[in-house]
């Protein structure tokens, strides 16, 4: 039996189906163990991860046998893809397995900062009866600028379409006679799309070109009653910048899934002490119960074809 190392969360249903012909190690706190990781993976003919786990350099060195990487979620950027290919191991994303899930998350983050009706419970709680205040805004007429136009960036379009909103979006990996441009404002830059958007949302992976792409000079340019989503990945924001323009009244409010750090400590945490239009989540915009299940078997049947 094939040797698969598990070390991060997956579905216990996948697992068992794995187990059913496999040797499974499944451990999700495998990726806060580096040791046990190396020691596990030393005869380990596949794993399977999902952000945390760096798959690079010494875990690479010390798993010989490895021949396939499943990835639970579609972001790379933790596994040397260069160094996996020169040692002729596949990799294997969920794709499209949580589409879903991320394109709720954005229309769901986008809908309450935009309302500003969910996010004053304190001072419901205070005794305060702020109606004007938390009245806020709709969706519907308001337009969604994505950054990025893959497969979730379209399926949050699609989801956008339905209740009302234009949509706008960049991408130059899309060509302009691509029939995805259909019914779409195409821009060119990413200044362009910010200053037209009312809900920016990110959808790029993290590269030398996309790294801090929304810093302070995008942020200037978008209006001040617009909000940001990031549910990509971190370190295409520029944290600090966003949270002065939050503090500022530059911009309406963002919502972070993705950190430039992960898991985000107290001390990065600091720079956003006190911001009320502001909503954070632990990188799960593509993690729910349904994405899980279906994540979860994807990347099971993936890297049983891959060991097969």
């Amino acid at each position: 039996m094939k040797k698969v190392v598990i070390s991060e969360f997956m579905d216990e249903a996948a697992v068992e189906d794995l187990r059913a012909d496999h040797n499974v190690v499944y451990d999700p706190t495998l990726v806060d163990d580096g040791d046990r990781l190396l020691a596990e993976l030393a005869d380990a003919e596949a794993i399977i991860v999902r952000n945390r786990t760096q798959v690079r350099g010494a875990l690479l060195g010390g798993a010989p046998s490895l021949r396939a990487v499943g990835r639970l979620g579609v972001g790379l950027d933790n596994i040397d893809l260069d160094a996996c290919k020169a040692a002729g191991i596949s990799v294997h994303p969920a794709s499209g397995a949580n589409d879903l899930s991320v394109a709720e998350y954005v229309i769901t983050s986008a809908a309450i900062l935009l309302r500003g009706a969910y996010l004053g419970f304190d001072r419901m709680i205070a005794g305060e009866w702020p109606r004007q205040d938390m009245s806020g805004g709709e969706l519907s007429g308001k337009t969604l600028g994505l950054a990025g136009f893959g497969s979730i960036a379209r399926e949050t379009a699609s989801m956008a379409r339905a209740l009302g909103m234009t949509i706008a979006a960049m991408d130059p990996f899309v060509p302009e006679g691509d029939a995805a441009w259909d019914g779409v404002a195409r821009h060119e830059d990413l200044a362009s799309l910010a200053a037209a958007s009312d809900v920016l949302s990110l959808h790029v992976p993290l590269t030398d070109g996309t790294r801090d792409m929304v810093n302070a000079d995008i942020l200037t340019a978008m209006n001040p009653g617009a909000v940001v989503v990031n549910a990509a990945r971190g370190g295409v924001v520029d944290e600090a910048a966003l949270a002065a323009a939050l503090r500022n009244g530059q911009i309406a409010g963002a919502a972070l899934d993705v950190f430039a750090s992960e898991p985000l400590t107290k001390e990065d945490g600091a720079k956003f002490k006190g911001l009320s239009n502001l909503i954070l989540t632990p990188h799960i915009a593509g993690v729910t119960v349904e994405s899980n299940t279906r994540v979860s078997a994807l990347t099971a049947k993936n890297v049983r074809s891959a060991l097969a």
